[in-house]
């Protein structure tokens, strides 16, 4: 079956209706009209009737969405896939789309947060063959690698008894598989909250962004720091932190020099002076920190700002829309040049993380 005006996208596991209402809203500011269907464990479908899925997909920017990690634009259904003959089916499938490629790599996903290994342990396996056919009809090619910027044939098993087919555009698509980049946990960091802040980093800025807004010589205040998890990140990069918290702080952190530990509550405390950057991993009501960082935003107490929001279980889209706009309101009383940005981590659990940033990156 071929698809059209499909977009296929990927969030966390149980955030499937917030994704879904996120890409509603957000499709219809642009003139895109559609709906959306849970198809597996963070996947969904998202339909738009008589329009085509990629002019919605660039005119939104999967860098202005939140709890969707990545999409790919529809290209058909094989249902059923045939146990005898999986990799003939897929071939045939894309042959019924008029799909011949070229693409540069393949990559075949089950649900997200899978727990039977049958599945995920199929997928691996098949992708081999399957690649050397495509390759040998001529619809993969370049190196079996991939080619960075060669669009990439996603095929999506929620079972074995389907293969939804799609089209990964690099231009419209996350830099890293499904939405979420490999990080490994730095063996000297004084807690795995690090993991979060470093893939804010990676997810808001690019490399160039890292290296001129995080240089030697930078200040910043981390809000509720102990152990000091994100002021590690920050001392990684030379900045010196001013980390506030009633708790202790990691004992060989604190031997860096870098730091000063205020140990005061972080919602009363402010610097005297203005810093770079301001971080916060407070875990307290979503509207209190919102509060707060507006406060040091329209005072101009910082350049930048990077913290979590735990939201409220049933109404996170809503809730999300009405704290971004008080923040907008807290920068325009400021007059500073700054968006507000956010999304839903992979290290991130049922809260999101936002950036307030002068971000000038196109996707």
């Amino acid at each position: 079956m071929t698809e059209t005006g499909v977009i296929r996208a990927l969030c966390r596991p149980g955030f499937e209706a917030d994704a879904g209402q996120e890409l509603v809203s957000r499709a219809a500011e642009v003139g895109g009209y559609g709906f959306f269907v849970p198809e597996a464990a963070g996947w969904i479908r998202f339909e738009l009737p008589g329009q085509a899925a990629e002019p919605v997909m660039r005119a939104v920017s999967l860098r202005n969405l939140v709890f969707v990690r990545d999409w790919y634009s529809g290209i058909g259904v094989v249902d059923p896939l045939p146990g005898e003959d999986r990799v003939g089916a897929v071939l045939e499938g894309l042959r019924d789309a008029g799909e011949s490629g070229p693409f540069g790599r393949v990559d075949v996903h089950v649900p997200l947060g899978e727990t039977e290994e049958a599945l995920p342990r199929f997928a691996r396996k098949w992708t081999s063959p399957l690649a050397k056919a495509l390759r040998g009809a001529g619809i993969l090619q370049g190196n079996p690698d991939g080619d960075a910027g060669a669009p990439g044939l996603e095929i999506l098993l929620p079972d074995f008894s389907r293969a939804l087919l799609a089209r990964r555009d690099p231009a419209l698509s996350s830099a890293f598989h499904e939405g979420v980049p490999r990080l490994r946990m730095p063996g000297t960091a004084p807690s795995r909250s690090t993991l979060k802040l470093e893939e804010a980093l990676h997810r808001f800025f690019t490399t160039d962004e890292r290296e001129r807004l995080l240089r030697h010589g930078m200040t910043a205040v981390d809000l509720g720091a102990a152990p000091g998890g994100w002021t590690w990140q920050l001392v990684q990069r030379g900045l010196a932190v001013t980390a506030v918290d009633n708790g202790p702080m990691d004992e060989a952190l604190m031997a860096s020099g870098l730091v000063t530990h205020r140990t005061e509550d972080a919602f009363s405390w402010r610097p005297s002076h203005p810093v770079d950057w301001l971080v916060c991993d407070i875990v307290d009501r979503p509207a209190r920190v919102v509060e707060l960082m507006a406060e040091w935003l329209e005072n101009r107490l910082c350049r930048l700002a990077v913290f979590n929001l735990k939201l409220p279980m049933k109404q996170r889209w809503a809730c999300w829309q009405e704290y971004r706009a008080r923040l907008e309101e807290s920068i325009a009383a400021s007059g500073a040049d700054l968006t507000v940005r956010a999304a839903h981590l992979y290290h991130d659990r049922e809260e999101i993380t936002c950036c307030v940033a002068p971000l000038t990156r196109s996707r």
